[in-house]
């Protein structure tokens, strides 16, 4: 299976957006403001409604302007319904040994969820992409910081309680990215479905990442 996931893409605005029980009715109008905002990357959790006919839906869609990835992999069953349907990239809240080296094979991105040193370490040599620091709820910039100062080959990704406020901490911190999920897709906004809300939303993210690069 040809990588089609764009690294370019990412660097534009090393955000991952993940979209987790969202209504499925709604993706289509979701992904096309993401789009437009300027972000690039989004990420469907396989435990919501409707994952894998909306990542085969967006992955078509958007090909070459979006990297469609599937989320909370945790089985290979999970790997072969998101490759199924053409996952660009792989999203794991653990470490599944089988899942990180079948995807390392098939030349997919796998960025595997680890808490400890320990767990960064051997995620990212079974083969990962990145490795998903997650929950970093607790953890903080800082933490990203010191796991780096031994690891600094080590791409990191945290996710989990990473907001508007705080993003471009763990940036600057080191992370080579960042996953959002609830601070990016507001519930409130959407059972209401306030796309120029919404928008309004995606498009801050993107403004304030170009100017941390400033």
């Amino acid at each position: 299976m040809n990588n089609t996931f764009s690294m370019e893409l990412f660097e534009e605005a090393p955000i991952i957006g993940i979209m987790r029980g969202l209504p499925a009715e709604h993706t289509a109008i979701i992904a096309e403001n993401y789009f437009q905002s300027g972000l690039t990357c989004m990420e469907i959790t396989m435990n919501s409604a409707g994952a894998t006919e909306n990542i085969a839906m967006l992955t078509k869609a958007y090909a070459g302007r979006l990297n469609i990835g599937a989320g909370t992999v945790c089985s290979m069953h999970d790997l072969e319904m998101a490759l199924k349907a053409n996952a660009r990239f792989i999203v794991t809240p653990i470490i599944n040994e089988e899942v990180i080296k079948t995807c390392v094979n098939e030349k997919i991105p796998i960025f595997p969820g680890a808490y400890t040193p320990s767990e960064i370490y051997k995620a990212w040599h079974l083969g990962a992409t990145m490795v998903k620091v997650f929950p970093a709820t607790t953890l903080g910039p800082g933490y990203i910081k010191e796991v780096l100062a031994p690891l600094n080959y080590v791409k990191l990704l945290p996710t989990g309680g990473i907001g508007l406020h705080n993003f471009t901490s763990y940036l600057s911190a080191g992370a080579k990215g960042v996953g959002l999920g609830i601070h990016l897709f507001p519930a409130d906004i959407i059972h209401n479905n306030d796309w120029t809300a919404l928008k309004k939303v995606f498009t801050l993210f993107k403004e304030t990442y170009v100017n941390h690069l400033k």
